[in-house]
């Protein structure tokens, strides 16, 4: 009996000993958590730090530096604050150190902010707060109040004027003479607070880092007139004979005006012809075919005599679409962009892309996510569309996917339809059109040399503009807009340098007339390993969806947008295995996002209403993403390591609605 008892009471020590070492694992575990967002039970508090920052030992000026120079815009978790310090670390498991408060700016989630093109929109303004931003939008006299803060912006940034006392702008982007910030230029805005002051206009706290690779007042100067490259992606299946005649002359006039404009070196046109699946129809000999590499006015016989032999197709496809975003896709990746600063895609087709369910369909790119590549390569595609009889029932089709392979923000885009009753009336009008973008394409060039600074567009919209009129705007536009890359680009423009603003998401001068025009879009800061983290979760999802073919299910729903949030919110948040549903976190990641993906703003009802073609669509536009990530990890150029040796923590922004 005693050995028995013993055995008892041994046991039992053990138990509770065992139940001591767990509540102080416990206690340890919840002492070391990062601090919860007020109000949130799975929400983390984090910051991004500013550059030049040190991460020290203890909350001291004088304590041991861990860390000199802690890598720009890392996000660190708080696990607590203390007198101006707060106690950091770069995963929610453990601290790691302690950093000024006034070296890192809060951020509760991976959203920041990149300047729109500046294709007809005004800079932005950063404001001292938004009662002062919001008056100004109430103001009856809006614009003139814009013009005036812009041009005392512009002096005091130019150093020629004292901001006088109560100026309400900290800060405003580059003026127009000055050139824009730089697509490529690494800076972060993140968001730290919104407001909905007026319908479809967000009003954003943000701050603007922006490491910079020179000293102030260190900038480039300008090293003469941009060399442009012109694309032209021609449609030569068996009804654009035409088009593919007029494309010859169009080549010739504009060599013809760039010899007269003693710019034999600086435009160099190149050409890439596409018709649709050989498998489907092989008498149509190609998909995509380089006719020719860019070649300049000095050698102009080069291109002419190999585009005088481009010949339509003799037999029709298999469907009326044409597989144009191969063609698209053919000049991005094949032509020689390395020698040209300016970059332009002109499309040239009379029907639409193939559709993602097309079996044929060569690409797995969709419009939206080949116009993220091509911008991303510095490339501008402006679609010309010929609308014929023959194709009325599929012009909308054909019309939307164009507005977004060319779109620049918003609902902007380098579109240009073409109305073609006849195709001599058509030809005759795509002729004058090609005409006018090409020539806006070298006046921009022969300014930019000149020292000329264009235009800014006018904001008014003017109704009954014939198809040239249309063309004279949108080059209009579009030559502004790449003047303003190529100059900030070689004066290596940077980005303000704000910690605490206020700025408008729309354009404010595009404000005051009702035209919704962003100044801004929203991207994530992702890091190769979370990107490829992405990947793997969003292809288990689609294999699973597709392998079990049950596209309504609630697994497949759950499971992308589970992706889609922690990425835009956390993408460290720990799921355990387990779906943000499941983990009951979904309402906490998604209340309080300024911006949403389109996923996120699918609701489940939504999606359970879908036909089993619609819900394939949706799948299909997944697998278009999973493909451009498969392009961002290889896009070295716009990685930002910031010093970091392993590659898995180098960050890239990528553009909201590229998630899922």
């Amino acid at each position: 009996m005693r050995t028995l008892f013993c055995r008892k009471a041994a046991l039992l020590a053990l138990l509770l000993c065992l139940t001591a070492l767990a509540e102080v694992a416990l206690a340890a575990t919840a002492a070391s958590a990062p601090l919860l967002l007020p109000g949130k039970k799975t929400l983390f508090q984090r910051v991004v730090s500013h550059p030049a920052s040190d991460l020290m030992a203890a909350p001291s000026d004088t304590a041991e530096k861990i860390r000199k120079k802690l890598t720009p815009f890392t996000v660190l978790y708080v696990y607590e604050r203390k007198d101006g310090w707060l106690q950091v670390g770069a995963s929610p498991d453990r601290p790691e150190g302690w950093l000024k408060a006034s070296q890192a700016t809060d951020w509760n989630q991976s959203l920041t902010l990149l300047f729109t093109p500046r294709a007809g929109r005004s800079p932005v303004l950063f404001f001292q707060d938004s009662k002062t931003l919001d008056e100004l939008c109430s103001a009856t006299d809006m614009v003139r109040r814009i013009d005036r803060l812009e041009a005392q912006a512009d002096r005091i940034m130019q150093g020629t004027e004292a901001a006088p006392e109560n100026w309400p702008v900290t800060a405003s982007e580059p003026a127009d003479a000055t050139g824009a910030v730089s697509e490529t230029r690494f800076y972060l805005m993140p968001i730290l607070e919104m407001q909905d002051p007026f319908d479809r206009v967000k009003f954003l706290r943000v701050a603007s880092i922006d490491p910079g690779t020179l000293p102030q007042g260190g900038q480039k100067t300008n090293q003469g007139p941009p060399k442009t490259a012109i694309a032209l992606v021609i449609d030569t299946s068996i009804s654009m004979k035409p088009y593919i005649e007029q494309s010859l002359n169009v080549v010739r006039q504009i060599y013809d005006k760039i010899l007269h404009d003693n710019m034999a070196d600086n435009v160099g046109f190149g050409v890439v012809a596409f018709r649709s699946s050989t498998k489907a129809v092989p008498g149509l000999e190609y998909t995509t075919e380089v006719v020719s590499d860019f070649t300049t006015a000095a050698n102009r016989k080069s291109l002419e005599d190999k585009l005088a032999k481009v010949r339509e197709a003799s037999v029709s496809s298999h469907d009326f679409n044409e597989d144009s975003l191969a063609g698209v896709y053919r000049a991005v990746e094949s032509l020689s962009w390395e020698d040209y600063s300016s970059r332009l895609i002109l499309l040239i087709t009379d029907a639409g892309p193939l559709r993602s369910t097309d079996k044929f369909a060569s690409l797995s790119l969709e419009a939206g996510e080949l116009n993220d590549l091509a911008r991303q390569k510095g490339i501008w595609i402006t679609a010309v569309h010929v609308k014929s009889p023959a194709g009325s029932k599929n012009h909308a089709y054909a019309e939307q996917n164009y507005r977004s392979l060319s779109r620049l923000s918003g609902n902007r885009a380098n579109y240009q339809q073409i109305p073609a009753p006849t195709p001599a009336a058509g030809a005759a009008r795509f002729a004058a059109v090609a005409r006018t973008l090409a020539a806006g394409m070298v006046d921009m060039v022969k300014n930019t040399a000149e020292g000329k600074i264009m235009t800014r567009p006018a904001n008014d919209k003017p109704q009954g503009l014939t198809p040239e009129e249309e063309a004279a705007r949108l080059a209009a536009a579009l030559g502004y807009a790449m003047q303003l890359e190529y100059l900030g680009k070689t004066r290596q423009n940077r980005a303000p340098a704000v910690v605490n603003s206020w700025i408008a998401d729309m354009d404010l001068k595009r404000l005051a007339m009702d035209e919704h025009s962003p100044s801004v879009e929203v991207a994530v800061l992702l890091t190769k390993n979370q990107l490829s983290d992405l990947s793997r979760q969003l292809g288990a999802v689609i294999d699973n969806a597709e392998r079990t073919k049950k596209t309504d299910s609630r697994d497949f729903f759950q499971g992308v947008l589970s992706a889609s949030t922690r990425m835009a919110r956390d993408p460290n948040m720990p799921t355990q295995g387990k779906s943000l549903a499941e983990l009951g976190v979904l309402s906490e990641f998604l209340e309080g996002l300024p911006y949403k993906s389109d996923i996120m703003l699918l609701r489940e009802e939504d999606w359970y209403r879908m036909s089993v073609g619609e819900q394939t669509a949706v799948i299909n536009r997944l697998k278009s993403r999973l493909a451009r990530y498969e392009e961002y990890d290889r896009d070295r150029a716009n990685w930002e390591s910031f010093g970091q040796a392993d590659s898995g923590d180098w960050v890239y922004r990528v553009p909201l609605n590229m998630l899922p």
